[in-house]
C-alpha cells in the first residue's frame, strides 16, 4: 500500500512538473490596419445589427474568379497555395501560406491562382445584418 501511496506522489509531481514547463498561452497579432492592402482608409461601420460572418474559400488551380467588390470591411489569412488579387486600377497584391490581408472595400477586384496547387483562404467578414458580402459584377 505505501509502494502506491508513493507511485501516485512521484506520478503527481512528474504531471504538474510537465504541468509547469508548458508554455504559457501566446498572442501573436497577424494584422491590425486602418487601411486595406492598396491603402484605401477603411470605411466606417454602417448602422444596423452587427453580422460577422467566416468563411474558408477552396479555389482550384488555374481559377480567376469573377470581378467583385465588397460593400463590407473583411480580412483574410492565407492557409495553402499562392494567389494573386489586382484592382480594376492595377494595384496588386501576391499572397502565400501565413499570410494576412485588410481587403478593399467598395473596389472592383479579382483574384488569381495561376498555379496548380488549390488555394485556400479563411475570410472574416464584418458586415451588417442583410448587406450582401460581395458583389459579383454583372455581365
Amino acid at each position: 500500500m505505501r509502494n502506491k501511496s508513493l507511485l501516485i506522489f512521484v506520478s503527481a509531481l512528474m504531471m504538474s512538473s510537465a504541468w509547469a514547463q508548458q508554455e504559457p498561452v501566446t498572442v501573436e497579432v497577424l494584422a491590425k490596419e486602418t487601411t486595406t492592402w492598396n491603402g484605401a482608409a477603411l470605411p466606417a461601420y454602417p448602422a444596423g445589427q452587427p453580422e460577422v460572418t467566416i468563411q474558408k474559400f477552396t479555389i482550384a488551380g488555374k481559377t480567376s474568379l469573377a470581378w467583385h467588390t465588397h460593400p463590407v470591411i473583411n480580412a483574410g489569412y492565407m492557409l495553402a497555395g499562392k494567389l494573386t488579387v489586382i484592382t480594376r486600377a492595377g494595384d496588386t497584391l501576391h499572397l502565400e501560406p501565413g499570410d494576412t490581408l485588410i481587403e478593399t472595400v467598395d473596389t472592383w477586384h479579382q483574384g488569381i491562382n495561376e498555379f496548380d496547387e488549390p488555394v485556400q483562404i479563411l475570410v472574416f467578414y464584418a458586415g451588417i445584418v442583410g448587406t450582401p458580402l460581395a458583389i459579383e459584377e454583372s455581365h
